[in-house]
């Protein structure tokens, strides 16, 4: 009887003592970011009675079966999604957010008012060469907004492109790492302390990857796992021990595409899915763009060329090149506007093509596109907001469920240290009491 007593409490001083280091290894990582709640596996250790007895059992201790992870997979593949959504929206807003303000630093707008309002001015008198000197200058601050707007726009694609560049480069980073995760967690003891870290890396990399790209995982018995990109029917990025490896191309316009080996990929959530979308809607930005001031050179020049300048020869281009980048003031002086019609003599007063040339900015209305690319702009960034803070609030949601699962309760984890240090003790006592069995029965003469 001694005996079982002393191995019963044996057994239960190491698996107190092992509760209290799983549960200073809790207390100790609390706010470590990625740590996963371990909580100890314990069950009765029984024997069959022997030949000639009854077949019941006789408890004779406890047994450590191993540590597992609070952690709840759906609750995980939650986190993983919610968090890839809140970062599209978020890395898409900023993009609409660079757009606006290179439009609006530009000052597109105030400018094209200017520019008319001096043609208002000159109208006054279409002799006069300060006049006509102030609508050439407006006219070329009218230019340098467009060129300073598609340089704007420029800059916001490159750090996109660059943005892109740096998450796939990451991408393969964590695929690579996974597939040694799974070599590591195929030769890992099931419930052993090696596991539980290489899984609670595993974790980690999901989850830094899903804020890259949409992942369809699915794990093995031997918690290796395998990751799927751009939804569940997507090439795989990881299985096993090896990874592929995924590249991105730029189009002529400027947009991204993806592939994992020869097979196009289309991402839907994530920072690259991002950058891919702002991508496009630079590409569309620019070319709103580049309409208005095609229209502009349009209809500034088909008004010259129907008048003629101060010294009565035909009018000039006013505009060359073509789109925001390459609009350029190609008059040289203010002489050079074609106030008068075709036919005027030379220092003509008559303000008629003038006349005709403000009419044709009013009817093509630059103004008012420029005016409405802007609100565009500034509505679709208005939109994106909302979009990114719901989308925000619901992964904060999903963090938190996680967190009430996976995370370490502080006060939780006191009552356990008290817990485990009693049942220390008592098997403790339980050792000493055997042990002055023994002495007892020793005695005995």
């Amino acid at each position: 009887m001694s005996s079982d007593l002393l191995n019963i409490a044996a057994s239960g001083v190491r698996a107190a003592r092992a509760g209290l280091d799983v549960t200073s290894q809790n207390i100790a990582n609390a706010g470590t970011e990625g740590y996963v709640r371990r909580s100890l596996r314990q069950s009765e250790v029984a024997l069959a009675g022997g030949y000639g007895r009854v077949g019941d059992l006789s408890l004779s201790g406890v047994r450590i079966d191993g540590l597992q992870r609070n952690a709840d997979g759906f609750r995980q593949a939650e986190v993983r999604r919610t968090s890839g959504d809140a970062r599209r929206a978020s890395e898409e807003l900023q993009t609409w957010q660079n757009v606006e303000a290179a439009l609006e630093q530009a000052r597109v707008f105030p400018a094209l008012t200017q520019f008319e309002n001096a043609l208002q001015r000159l109208a006054t008198d279409p002799v006069d060469p300060s006049l006509r000197t102030a609508v050439l200058e407006d006219a070329r601050t009218l230019t340098k907004t467009f060129n300073l707007a598609a340089s704007g726009l420029d800059t916001v694609a490159e750090g996109l492109h660059f943005d892109a560049d740096a998450g796939v480069a990451q991408v393969n980073l964590f695929g690579q790492q996974l597939a040694q995760l799974n070599v590591q967690l195929a030769r890992a003891t099931p419930g052993s302390s090696d596991q539980v870290s290489l899984l609670d890396r595993r974790d980690a990399l999901l989850k830094n990857l899903s804020d890259y790209t949409d992942l369809s995982v699915s794990f093995a018995a031997d918690q290796t796992v395998t990751v799927r990109i751009g939804g569940a029917a997507g090439p795989q990025l990881v299985a096993g021990n090896t990874s592929g490896t995924l590249t991105s191309a730029t189009a002529g316009d400027g947009t991204l595409s993806f592939a994992l080996g020869a097979s196009a990929v289309t991402l839907s959530s994530g920072s690259l899915a991002a950058a891919a979308q702002g991508l496009v809607m630079v590409r569309d930005t620019r070319t709103s763009l580049d309409a208005v001031a095609d229209s502009l050179i349009a209809t500034a020049n088909a008004a010259q060329a129907s008048g003629v300048a101060l010294d009565g020869t035909p009018g000039q281009p006013m505009f060359s090149g073509s789109g925001a980048a390459g609009i350029a003031l190609a008059l040289g002086s203010g002489a050079q506007l074609a106030t008068a019609p075709a036919g005027a003599p030379a220092g003509s007063r008559d303000p008629a093509n003038l006349a005709a040339m403000r009419n044709a900015f009013s009817a093509a209305d630059i103004s008012g596109q420029a005016s409405g690319l802007l609100f565009q702009v500034a509505s679709a960034t208005q939109g994106r907001k909302l979009t990114s803070e719901a989308l925000d609030a619901i992964a904060g949601a999903a963090r938190l469920a996680l967190d009430s699962q996976a995370g370490v309760n502080l006060d939780e984890e006191a009552v356990n240290l008290v817990r485990f240090q009693q049942a220390f003790q008592a098997s403790s006592k339980a050792i000493q009491v055997a042990s002055d069995m023994f002495d007892t029965l020793l005695a005995i003469r």
